[in-house]
């Protein structure tokens, strides 16, 4: 994720990107815009009806819709006709607890200021049933990264009642696939609502050439913190303890989204939840003088040669956590003043450090010289297991797949996508239509789907660390989640060290922050005892953060 050939390759992949990626994306999969249809007006009038309007009452009885069933709009308004949703309910047994739930799964209609809908927000929402207070109940919104990747890895992955069936370390099963009970769905603590972002899943821009008004880091800000306020206002959801949950890029939504809800609707909100974090782009795309990604991907380099058993025996046979430590000092130390010296650093101190880093990383220190010290991701994918002619994974770097290309200097693919990529597309497809009984022709855009991002940085990279630290600032009772996988090749999480240790803000507010590491990487949720350690991390966030 840095200094990448492409960097908009990266970015679409944070979260989950390559040619597979986007021919993947084509397929029909789960998607944003959608809104709840308004009530039909009926004219009463005082004591007994008319058998005129008795046969009009048992006309609109017999129209309403059965649960399961779409809830066909209603009124004549035009812009409204497009507006529908189903809903359905399930039960789902939680920690020996049995929670019954609504899901609904529609389109939520977003318009500008004369009433014309813009874009139509494809979202799925599970609500805890026989709740005394559900406007008390916590309710969080969850979304995905690319940017132009929909909802459906946290959702299908992580907090939803259903989860895809991998092996219990994540690693890829042959098809067909299926979907399996969540029993750590986080139903039992929050009311959740998935969202797709405009092009991706069924969300759309209502024209197409108009959707590039969507397509950049304020511009989906200002969309989803639109969707949000009038989902919990068409619900009654104001008085909820609200919470975000974005993973890759859709950290940074979180971070943009936090400043947009303050600004734009005076919305505070009780947490964030970050599930492998960039918030500042310095820190995983390279580019001529920026070292910065060199130095903060080693100690991830250092956690999949380990994995990959290529260091030497010594650091091999020493836990991952303590191997790691080592690494970390070396690079904040030797190496962070090697790249600082550049050309100026004394030959007898260069060599050291070539040495100290190929005993790091599992390169050969010939490797490492001949990389000038600065060994880019891709490059590094490709040189670990080259002897074995294996490519490991950017996603989660436990996953290798074969080498076409013996001499290539760079990975072919990326394995932990294609390991999961499939599996998550296919049981979406048929899971929105079977159980949620919503029905849509289109393709769901899995991810891809968005046009050229518009980044708001000219000549300097993405950074939305400061909205955040605005944010904190302006609301003290904000507490963030920081979920950092290993294995983690697309946003490392020593990256995400760096940009919370750079947070502008007041000492006494990062006591508002937590982080939490886990054995597997980008998606972590898909290593079963990640899950479960994941699923108890963030009940206790949402329970602290819930408190009056």
């Amino acid at each position: 994720m840095f200094q990448m050939p492409t960097s908009l390759r990266i970015l679409s992949l944070i979260a989950l990107t390559t040619a597979s990626a986007l021919a993947q994306a084509a397929q029909p999969h789960a998607d944003p815009a959608k809104a709840a249809a308004p009530e039909a007006k009926s004219d009463e009038a005082p004591g007994g009806k008319s058998a005129k309007e008795e046969k009009a009452d048992k006309k609109e009885a017999a129209s309403k819709p059965e649960a399961g069933k779409e809830e066909k709009p209603k009124g004549d308004k035009p812009e409204d006709k497009s507006e529908k949703k189903t809903s359905t309910d399930h039960s789902l047994v939680i920690n020996g607890q049995k929670v019954d739930f609504t899901a609904t799964a529609g389109m939520l209609s977003l318009k500008d200021a004369e009433g014309k809908v813009t874009a139509d927000i494809f979202y799925i929402a599970y609500t805890k049933k026989d709740v005394a207070d559900p406007a008390s109940r916590p309710l969080t919104f969850s979304f995905n990264g690319g940017p132009g990747s929909s909802s459906v890895w946290m959702h299908l992955g992580l907090l939803g009642p259903k989860r895809v069936k991998l092996r219990d370390d994540g690693f890829a099963v042959p098809p067909p696939y299926q979907l399996v009970e969540n029993e750590f769905s986080l139903l039992d603590e929050t009311d959740l609502v998935f969202i797709d972002p405009v092009g991706t899943g069924y969300s759309r821009a209502s024209k197409p050439d108009e959707a590039k008004n969507f397509y950049g880091v304020n511009e989906d800000a200002r969309s989803i913190a639109e969707f949000i306020r009038l989902y919990i206002t068409k619900n009654t959801r104001w008085p909820s303890p609200k919470f975000l949950i974005g993973e890759s890029y859709g950290t940074t939504r979180a971070a943009a989204l936090s400043g947009e809800l303050l600004r734009s609707h005076r919305m505070n909100l009780n947490g964030i939840m970050l599930v492998s974090t960039v918030l500042n782009f310095q820190t995983i795309w390279g580019a001529e003088g920026n070292d910065l990604p060199f130095v903060l991907f080693l100690p991830s380099f250092t956690a999949t040669a380990w994995y990959h058993q290529k260091l030497p025996a010594d650091l091999q046979k020493k836990p991952l956590v303590e191997v790691l430590k080592e690494s970390e000092k070396f690079t904040s130390g030797d190496y962070n003043q090697a790249l600082l010296l550049g050309a100026a650093l004394p030959a007898p101190q260069r060599a050291a450090v070539v040495k100290q880093m190929a005993r790091l990383t599992g390169l050969s220190d010939a490797f490492v010289a001949a990389s000038d010290l600065r060994v880019t991701l891709s490059r590094f994918n490709a040189e670990l297991l080259r002897d074995q002619r294996l490519v490991t994974g950017r996603f989660d770097s436990r996953y290798t797949s074969y080498m076409r290309d013996r001499l290539g200097n760079e990975a072919e693919r990326d394995p932990s996508a294609d390991a999961v990529f499939s599996a998550f597309a296919s049981t979406f497809n048929h899971y929105v239509r079977h159980d949620l009984k919503f029905e849509d022709d289109r393709p769901y855009n899995i991810l891809g789907g968005v046009g050229k991002w518009n980044w708001d940085a000219e000549n300097q990279f993405a950074n939305v660390s400061e909205i955040l630290a605005e944010s904190m600032t302006a609301n003290p009772f904000l507490k963030v989640h920081v979920s950092n996988g290993f294995y983690d090749m697309a946003t490392p999480y020593y990256a995400a060290r760096y940009t919370f240790s750079h947070l502008n803000i007041h000492p006494e507010l990062m006591k508002n922050i937590t982080q939490d590491d886990y054995t597997a990487g980008h998606m972590m949720y898909l290593n079963l005892p990640d899950l479960k350690k994941q699923k108890e991390d963030l009940a206790k966030f949402i329970r602290s953060a819930s408190q009056k």
